[in-house]
């Protein structure tokens, strides 16, 4: 099935979850990651599982000064 990453389209094996996902983008600690506009905290990567056509964000901390 197709999922949306930060824009990119990624495809993964039916019943997929978000952590799944996670790792075959490659994302990188630290982040936070929302699916359809939710976040999903950290706890819940593995057992929450995806859809056909859901979009997740994947946004890493910006440290200014």
């Amino acid at each position: 099935m197709d999922i949306h990453i930060n824009q990119q389209t990624l495809s993964v094996a039916e019943a997929s979850t978000l952590a799944e996902a996670l790792a075959a983008y490659g994302a990188k600690p630290p982040f936070a990651a929302a699916i359809n506009g939710q976040f999903v905290p950290k706890t819940q990567y593995a057992a929450r599982a995806l859809a056909h056509g859901d979009k997740i964000d994947v946004v890493q901390p910006v440290a200014g000064g």
